[in-house]
């Protein structure tokens, strides 16, 4: 999700406080079937990521969910911007993987291809991105990802 902006890489992935309203029994945001407890919650919590296509779930999640802290953990410190701005009335409605490249267990790279659609004050959106990620200190990272224009 390289149009949102990050902060500072200090934050470990667990730091967050998960709103009171949002149940840890509630499905998962991004869509896996499992519930949040049971999917992304494990990798919010702090646990790492096993695969790209994993940390691109949690990631989207955090968007999701408006974990900020999560998302900065997560970002390569040489791309991750200055400043993490999740904009207010956004609401991430539904992700798509589209294809992956690498991004397995015993891989060092990877890309994951993905649709994400959403609601913002202007409407229905859809952002369809060609994301890339790496290991770091064993641990996967976000790196950037170049917009597709469908």
């Amino acid at each position: 999700m390289s149009e949102a902006t990050a902060a500072s890489h200090d934050a470990a992935p667990g730091t967050e406080t998960q709103p009171e309203t949002q149940s840890r029994a509630e499905p998962c945001p991004c869509g896996s079937g499992a519930t949040y407890a049971e999917c992304c919650g494990v990798f919010h919590a702090g646990a790492p990521a096993p695969t790209a296509e994993a940390l691109m779930r949690s990631r989207y999640s955090a968007f999701a969910r408006r974990l900020p802290d999560y998302l900065n953990a997560t970002w390569d410190a040489e791309t991750r911007p200055a400043d993490l701005e999740l904009e207010d009335g956004t609401v991430w409605r539904r992700l798509q993987i589209v294809d992956k490249f690498g991004g397995a267990e015993g891989d060092s790279t990877g890309v994951v291809e993905f649709r994400a659609s959403y609601r913002d004050a202007d409407g229905a959106g859809l952002l369809h991105e060609r994301a890339r990620f790496r290991r770091s200190d064993g641990r996967w990272v976000y790196v950037d990802g170049r917009v597709i224009r469908d």
